[in-house]
């Protein structure tokens, strides 16, 4: 869960505070209605000083949803003691179960969808214009952004319910993508980290094609920025042109996040995933070969509803050989409305919980001994935070914010955060390295 704040200061007009849940799509959401409310003179301020609380909420699976709604929960009690004028629940739950949530919380004075950003704006402050719609307001640290080129999806997994909240796929036009990254990197973002439902499906909607490989190329001219990184590429028809340019152009970090979500093909195709165990293989092959030392994440759902125990094996043991540099693991939430719901969900949850720590052990393992291999290498690490002094948090090439590995380092000299600095690894754990900077 992510705060969108500011330092409170005397002002005449609304104060809003804005709490972000679930994803990093949710995250530019959050950070583009605070940009257009500040624009119209609302002051962003924390949750204790705010007298309308923004709640943009998640409703991927089980686990997210709960979380909102313990939010709006605490929401309401705050409101009940006068500590709130008004409540806005946004996002994605709200989306998906907003005549449910006005039946069970009566409290909560609206509710709405992602990116309703106009009707929030003339709830707060009474009118809108379209010349002040003022640019975002980052939540992240100010080297790295969030760049979101695409909303919805397409695709039928049928497990997922992102069609049923955030509708069909539409991809952002590229010269309004290249005039937002300008302007991200004019003020100091050095890090572009792309995201969409489907990366890889960038531009089919809007020019009848797959362009993620030209939009990232575009991106690398962009005087500023150093390091481009992509989340969420789906394996299927997978744009093998996104390799050539990945392969070529330094600016395009060596890393690729690619849910494949299982390995089984009986388990793909009940999941609607459009590959098999053998397109998964060789396409795993490829990016390897075409794109040498590459930093693969991949997720995975463990307790789908035809999960045997034979096809968890064969999941663990494709996960021991594989040896993914990153993976995250979930277990199977049943969703109402989604095509899987029509299956139950046989398998208990103990179970799903116990494949999820097997893998995830495993996982741990692997990483370990990868990280241990680079012991003794010079990493190029990007600057997230200062410890204390002469001590930092960072990442390198291979590594997301807030989900991967990090790097913790000293240095005898002050360094800037947002910087790239030599690391000399001398120790590495399980998902940390920890090393010197290398100064001239």
């Amino acid at each position: 869960m992510s705060r969108l704040s500011a330092p409170i200061q005397q002002k005449e007009g609304p104060t809003v505070a804005i709490v972000t849940l679930g994803c990093s799509k949710n995250t530019v959401d959050s950070e583009n209605l605070a940009g257009c409310l500040r624009a119209h003179g609302v002051e962003i301020t924390d949750v204790d000083h705010a007298e309308t609380l923004i709640l943009n909420t998640c409703g991927f699976i089980e686990a997210a949803k709960q979380e909102s709604i313990t939010a709006i929960i605490e929401a309401i009690e705050r409101k009940r003691l006068g500590a709130l004028r008004r409540i806005i629940v946004a996002g994605c739950l709200s989306a998906r179960y907003a005549e449910e949530l006005r039946r069970e919380l009566p409290e909560v004075d609206y509710f709405l969808g992602p990116e309703a950003y106009e009707p929030i704006v003339r709830i707060v402050k009474g009118h809108f214009q379209y010349e002040l719609l003022g640019e975002r307001e980052l939540s992240s640290p100010q080297h790295y952004a969030y760049l979101k080129i695409a909303e919805g999806c397409d695709h039928p997994c049928s497990f997922c319910a992102i069609p049923l909240m955030r509708g069909r796929y539409r991809s952002r036009p590229i010269e309004h993508i290249l005039n937002e990254a300008e302007r991200l990197a004019q003020r100091g973002v050095r890090e572009l980290i792309l995201i969409a439902q489907d990366t890889t499906y960038y531009g089919v909607d809007l020019y009848g094609q797959r362009r993620i490989a030209e939009l990232l190329s575009a991106l690398s001219r962009i005087p500023g920025i150093v390091w481009i990184r992509l989340l969420y590429a789906y394996p299927a028809h997978f744009p093998e042109d996104l390799l050539d340019v990945m392969a070529e152009c330094p600016t395009i970090c060596r890393y690729l996040d690619l849910p494949l979500q299982h390995i089984s093909t009986p388990v793909l195709s009940s999941m609607r995933r459009g590959v098999t165990r053998r397109t998964i293989e060789r396409l795993i092959e490829t990016i390897r070969a075409r794109v040498p030392g590459i930093t693969l994440r991949t997720t995975f759902i463990v307790g789908y509803p035809n999960e045997t125990e034979e096809r968890f094996t064969e999941l663990y043991e494709f996960v021991r050989q594989a040896r993914f540099e990153r993976m995250g693991v979930f277990a199977y939430s049943h969703e109402e409305g989604t095509a899987a719901w029509a299956l139950g969900d046989p398998i208990p949850a103990e179970v799903k919980q116990e494949r999820l720590r097997a893998l995830m052990e495993l996982q741990r393992q692997i990483s370990c001994e990868l990280n241990r291999q680079k012991i003794g290498s010079t990493e190029r690490v990007i600057l997230d935070e200062c410890l204390a002094e002469g001590e930092y948090r960072g990442r390198t090439e291979g590594d997301a914010p807030e989900i991967d590995n990090e790097v913790f380092l000293r240095s005898e000299r002050p360094l800037a955060i947002g910087t790239f600095v030599p690391v000399m690894i001398e120790d590495a754990s399980d998902y940390e390295l920890y090393g010197t900077a290398v100064l001239p």
